[in-house]
């Protein structure tokens, strides 16, 4: 008992610390961030938007696109993959009044899911850079730009990679919260990654690749659910780089109800541990800055949520009075110092992206009793998923998260 205690209390000091030092590391990044510079040319790009039974949201991200500012040559791609409802009619729509925007509908195939629907966008496109917007995105007018400059002038780039905000934001709690732990894993963990090791992380949308790049990987793996963490450790294995730009903004939507959130997350919790299957038999996964990437997602999508069970199951035995063997340590100080990270971390958030507000410090400090807590329900239905689907010898089928009904700009 006393060795699974002891292990248990290093692990926690190893994630407490490697949270703490990425942190500081994003903090210091996005203060001393200054933007990419101008290029003398701007290579060809293709923006990819991968649609389905996208018609309450497609009209505003239309709109957004054809507001994108580039010097280059620039073509815009929605790849309809089947949809059955307004958004071919609303697409085509502005196919006729912007040239640059084109209806594509995908042919039907397995496995379902966007990382086919990409690849056949590769098939059919010529451009050097492709970038990849979810179907309810609204890039800010330079966002493109700006990826594009950073991935010309750094060294051994594959791409370049922005920020993911939330639109519906102040839409109920949720919305709240998942827009607050957004400003980390988006804002700090992403730019303290780039800082320390000069990791940067493909996010599924407002990322830039270059198409030479990914053909040579063989493009996207069809079978994996969380396409970008999958293509990002492929890239980093074979040496490139992808830097991160915070000023390279994108706003979308986030689930709203609870029902919407957890079929969500539960594919992106299954499609990370799809890849941490794909990791444990693919040594290159594991190789020079490649391990700190894994060793992230080890992190972030399991050992994390563990801790954060058993953190609880201590918090609850040390307040009923449970006798716990002594090992030179206060277990009740395990539990303290995770609150103490998580909330930091959300508050170093806040004060980069300068929202600080009394209501978004009070979400800060009740989210690891409540938001948090979902990630133990998330991680138990994910496994329990995937471990069904490899006894069965069945492929997980794509989950579409589900769109809200919002603001039409004018």
């Amino acid at each position: 008992m006393n060795i699974l205690i002891t292990a248990t209390v290093i692990l926690f000091w190893i994630l407490l610390l490697f949270y703490s030092a990425v942190t500081i590391g994003g903090v210091w990044y996005r203060l001393r961030f200054r933007n990419p510079p101008k290029i003398k040319h701007y290579p060809s790009v293709a923006v990819l938007i991968p649609a389905h039974n996208e018609e309450i949201v497609i009209e505003n991200t239309l709109r957004a696109m054809a507001r994108l500012k580039y010097e280059g040559k620039l073509d815009i791609y929605l790849l309809d993959d089947s949809s059955q409802d307004g958004t071919a009619a609303i697409v085509q729509e502005f196919a006729e009044v912007f040239s640059r925007i084109h209806y594509i509908p995908v042919p039907p195939g397995n496995p379902k899911g966007k990382s086919r629907v990409l690849n056949y966008g590769l098939s059919v496109t010529d451009s050097e850079y492709f970038v990849v917007y979810d179907a309810d995105n609204e890039p800010e007018a330079d966002a493109l730009e700006k990826l594009v400059q950073a991935a010309e002038v750094v060294p051994n780039a594959a791409g370049a990679v922005g920020y993911v905000k939330t639109k519906n934001v102040d839409t109920n709690v949720l919305t709240r919260m998942i827009a607050l732990e957004f400003q980390v894993f988006q804002l700090l963990m992403q730019c303290g990654r780039w800082a320390l090791f000069r990791l940067g992380s493909l996010a599924g949308t407002n990322m830039l690749l270059r198409r030479s790049v990914i053909e040579k990987l063989g493009g996207y793996d069809v079978y994996a659910l969380a396409e970008d963490a999958e293509l990002t450790v492929r890239l980093t294995a074979a040496g490139y780089v992808l830097p991160v730009i915070p000023t390279s903004r994108t706003w979308e939507q986030e689930p709203e109800t609870l029902k919407a959130f957890i079929k969500q997350r539960t594919r992106w919790l299954t499609g990370n541990l799809y890849l941490l299957e794909k990791s444990i038999k693919d040594r290159s996964h594991w190789r020079g800055k490649t391990f700190v990437l894994s060793l992230q997602h080890l992190f972030t999508y399991l050992i994390f949520v563990l801790m954060l069970l058993i953190s609880d199951v201590f918090f609850v035995l040390s307040i009923a009075g449970v006798d716990i063997p002594n090992i030179g340590a206060p277990l009740m100080m395990l539990w303290f110092m995770t609150y103490i990270v998580y909330t930091a971390q959300l508050l170093s958030a806040l004060v980069i992206d300068r929202n600080v507000s009394l209501t978004n410090v009070l979400y800060v400090l009740v989210m690891y009793f409540t938001y948090a807590q979902l990630f133990i329900l998330l991680l138990i239905r994910s496994v329990t998923t995937y471990t069904w689907s490899k006894l069965h010898k069945k492929t997980i089928a794509w989950d579409k998260t589900q769109r809200f009904k919002g603001r039409v700009d004018s």
